[in-house]
């Protein structure tokens, strides 16, 4: 069995009969004290945390995260600090699963093969690139692997994935992200037309736990589609609530943990 923390707690997830929640933060935002806490805030609520890396042109983002992933910028977030910061969570004892959402140009200008080893030397448990094509992951996939997969490339699919999904899908390790809505993060409920019949599809070829992102905000918002999904993820709307409050690392916990339970309760 997979000692990956993010496979164990799917594993877990599926043997209890539960949902997973998914949370996006942008590391350095707005500071990395702040994210730090926010993150340990949401350990043993949360069940798997993206990591945003700070990036110029998140072109998969909309103005919320972008305007974050500006503002992290400014304040000097790096790949390099955000390494830092993981090295301490775990540390400190941290065991919440972690997954960095980053973009190409930031692994490649970093060196494909020291990235993979820095992800493993920090407990990166997952990757998600958005800008990097599944034809294109190859060289990704090796640096990774050399490293024994101690961190594992999360695939994501779209309603124009359709006819690439069995391929994308089949050794895909983790979950699957499956983007619900066409365009940039944070168009709030406007979902693809055919959602629930793609989500349905991607289901139905899929080995490991489908998760829906983009735009959500409530457990409602998932409700229509509970029976084709195994969790949901929530970025936009996480980061605006933070702001709000200050980014108060006990907001983020009870803002998770009322989406969680609600969640599992519909």
């Amino acid at each position: 069995m997979s000692d990956n923390r993010i496979e164990l707690q799917m594993k877990k997830l599926q043997d209890e009969g539960k949902k997973a929640f998914i949370t996006y933060i942008t590391a350095g935002l707005p500071d990395y004290a702040a994210t730090k806490a926010i993150i340990k805030a949401q350990e043993g609520i949360t069940d798997v945390i993206e990591l945003g890396i700070p990036f110029s042109d998140p072109t998969a983002d909309g103005p919320v995260i972008q305007q974050a992933s500006y503002e992290a910028i400014l304040n000097g977030a790096t790949l390099k600090k955000t390494f830092e910061l993981m090295d301490e969570l775990r540390s400190e004892g941290s065991t919440q699963p972690i997954v960095f959402m980053m973009y190409y140009n930031t692994i490649v200008n970093f060196g494909l093969n020291e990235f993979a080893g820095r992800c493993k030397s920090a407990g990166v448990d997952g990757l998600i690139v958005p800008d990097l094509p599944f034809e294109e992951q190859d060289a990704l996939k090796d640096a990774l692997s050399a490293t024994d997969n101690a961190t594992i490339l999360i695939q994501l699919v779209s309603p124009i994935s359709a006819d690439r999904i069995p391929q994308i899908l089949a050794d895909a390790k983790g979950f699957v992200y499956c983007v619900s809505a066409m365009g940039v993060t944070g168009q709030g409920g406007t979902y693809h037309k055919d959602v629930t019949d793609y989500l349905k599809s991607v289901k139905s070829v899929s080995k490991i736990p489908v998760m829906m992102g983009f735009g959500i905000r409530t457990a409602a918002d998932v409700e229509p589609m509970k029976d084709c999904i195994d969790g949901a993820i929530v970025g936009t709307h996480f980061i605006n609530l933070l702001r709000e409050a200050g980014f108060d690392s006990k907001a983020a916990a009870e803002y998770a943990g009322t989406f969680k339970k609600e969640m599992n309760s519909i």
